[in-house]
């Protein structure tokens, strides 16, 4: 498929293919050396392999060599998702990621979507940059909370589960304005969706913290599974992880309980490591430090675009 963009004439893009493989690892392989190397080398394979109707990774070729890479993915109806924005150093500036993203738009367009979003580290500046330069606008902002997982965590509050409650707890919460209906997608990871009654009843669990009179708080657990770290030798290991998809809480104290029903929760599961997405605030980063609670470092950053004019 031609790229779509008339200043981008000699930047093809088509869908990837394995034998992609060699020039897409060359050119990705050092993208994040702060963070143990780039993703896209691990994933590759399973990307175009897994290729369907509901996703579509693309490549931007230049005299017929792969120089960039993007990945569409449909997480609802009418939601699109772009991950793995990768430019080969030497042809940034070539109009090769308004190539791709062209290619990602239309495609997710055509699936249905009315809307394609991202998600960008916030001290990543040129991923930034480039976003904005495609059309994608800011939407909001998260971190992580990270609870400790732990069998005897005890929440002072009771613990429910019950996904139509915790909708209507996340509804009514500044969680919800503040991420603009947005958590965690219970297939995609690192992508985040709309959170509706449907998503939470098909989610892994739903904790919802309780006092007499009323809910105060909530979350989902979207996934677990296994992460790969370095250990002190260089070697690989890996590490068990509970994620959880939004948290929603009234105050710190709602927070401390919901944590702990997290902690519970997680090491329930075998997970050794957890995180919850939370609002990226002054509010809720602080009820986490009042709460005890460890929280990530910086936060993450979610941009959207409208596809109505495609």
């Amino acid at each position: 498929m031609a790229g779509t963009s008339d200043s981008a004439d000699a930047v093809d893009v088509r869908q990837a293919r394995l034998d992609d493989r060699e020039a897409v690892v060359a050119f990705t392989s050092d993208t994040w050396p702060q963070l143990g190397g780039d993703y896209i080398p691990r994933v590759f394979d399973d990307w175009v392999e897994s290729d369907g109707p509901t996703q579509r990774t693309f490549v931007a070729t230049l005299d017929g060599d792969p120089v960039g890479i993007c990945q569409g993915a449909l997480l609802s109806d009418d939601e699109g998702w772009a991950q793995g924005m990768r430019v080969h150093p030497e042809y940034r500036g070539a109009d090769v990621s308004e190539a791709l993203s062209e290619a990602v738009f239309a495609w997710a367009a055509d699936q249905g979507a009315t809307v394609c979003r991202n998600m960008v580290f916030s001290w990543n500046a040129a991923g930034l940059g480039q976003s904005r330069a495609v059309g994608f606008e800011p939407l909001c902002e998260f971190r992580w909370v990270e609870p400790e997982p732990d069998p005897a965590a005890a929440p002072d509050l009771d613990v429910r589960s019950d996904p139509a409650l915790a909708w209507r707890v996340f509804h009514g919460s500044d969680a919800y304005r503040e991420l603009v209906g947005l958590g965690l997608d219970l297939e995609e990871s690192w992508a985040l969706a709309e959170v509706t009654r449907e998503r939470l009843e098909a989610a892994e669990e739903t904790l919802v913290v309780a006092d007499d009179d009323r809910a105060r708080g909530m979350t989902y657990r979207t996934r677990t599974f296994e992460r790969e770290v370095d250990d002190e030798d260089g070697g690989g290991e890996t590490e068990t992880w509970a994620e959880y998809g939004v948290g929603a809480w009234d105050d710190h104290e709602t927070l401390r309980s919901l944590a702990a029903a997290v902690a519970r929760d997680a090491a329930e599961q075998g997970a050794e490591q957890c995180r919850m997405v939370v609002p990226e605030t002054p509010r809720h980063v602080s009820d986490a430090a009042y709460a005890r609670v460890d929280v990530s470092e910086e936060p993450d950053f979610v941009l959207e675009r409208d596809l109505t004019r495609y």
